[in-house]
């Protein structure tokens, strides 16, 4: 008994090892190739516990999470003739296990394989757009047109590609300099252009507003003379009414008008009979007399 205690032992062993083997766990992050002498036989994409043949058969597994891809800065040449230091990332993630064994092998593979993709469709559509247009005006539509040619191709390796975003996108050093003074000078004109414009605005709006203010003071001053021409015309009536109703006193107030005018306490006057200005100092007039 005691010779087949080694024995039965080893046979647990075996027997452990065996079974350890035969089953295997996927997890809830994972998806699964189960491969028969390197030729993939089953696809497994759900958590669980599964069973394959020891020794025949061994198994791969791959992510089923999001995985980012943060690709090395790279120069791009833009619409307008700028190069382009661009420094993208992307989300992605495995859809099809066996496409992704069988094109790309592993992680690596697939990143090398989306340098390649995403480079060249940033290449493509960042040339077809403006410095402006990249840096601020349609970063979003550009990023999403990216994003969608990448994934249309990837879709061949197995891959889905979530989204393609510009961390930065800079100008090489060397020609930074010469592109802000470009930019600065194209300020500088446009701002000239908007001055002048302006200027021209001003001087027509103060054209209009003296030739405006003149037309109005022309026509007041027309008014005001019309209206003062029938004041006095009216007034002159009055007064010739009045004349005639008694001119012997219309006369006799003027000269007391004139007196007082004339005089003052200090005058000394010398009186001689044909003097027609003082002859009321000698007669009284007839309207005084009644």
């Amino acid at each position: 008994m005691k010779n087949k205690f080694p024995i039965i032992i080893v046979i647990i062993l075996l027997a452990l090892f065996g079974i350890n083997q035969a089953f295997f766990i996927v997890d809830q992050t994972e998806q699964a190739i189960v491969l028969q002498l390197g030729k993939p036989v089953r696809v497994l994409r759900e958590p669980g516990l599964y069973m394959k043949i020891p020794f025949l058969q061994n198994v791969l597994t791959f992510e089923k999470r999001l995985l980012e891809y943060d690709a090395a800065p790279a120069e791009i040449l833009s619409s307008d003739k700028k190069n382009l230091v661009v420094d993208n990332y992307s989300k992605w993630r495995i859809t099809d296990p066996l496409v992704f064994y069988q094109t790309v092998r592993n992680i690596t593979g697939a990143q090398s394989r989306l340098d390649d993709i995403i480079y060249s469709q940033l290449r493509v559509i960042l040339g077809k757009n403006t410095l402006t247009q990249v840096v601020s005006l349609k970063r979003d539509v550009i990023m999403k047109e990216v994003t969608a040619r990448s994934n249309a191709i990837a879709k061949d390796y197995g891959i889905e590609v979530i989204d393609v975003r510009i961390k930065r996108a800079d100008l090489p050093p060397q020609n930074e300099k010469h592109v802000y003074e470009r930019m600065q000078a194209e300020r500088q004109r446009e701002a000239m252009r908007y001055r002048s414009e302006g200027k021209e605005i001003e001087l027509r709006i103060r054209a209009e507003a003296d030739k405006d203010r003149t037309i109005i003071l022309a026509e007041a001053y027309k008014k005001s003379e019309t209206i003062r021409g029938k004041a006095d015309a009216q007034a002159l009536k009055i007064y010739a009414d009045a004349y005639m109703k008694d001119p012997e006193f219309y006369a006799f107030l003027r000269s007391l008008q004139a007196y007082e005018t004339a005089f003052d306490r200090d005058t000394t006057l010398v009186l001689v009979p044909d003097n027609w200005f003082l002859k009321y100092f000698s007669k009284a007039p007839k309207a005084l007399k009644k």
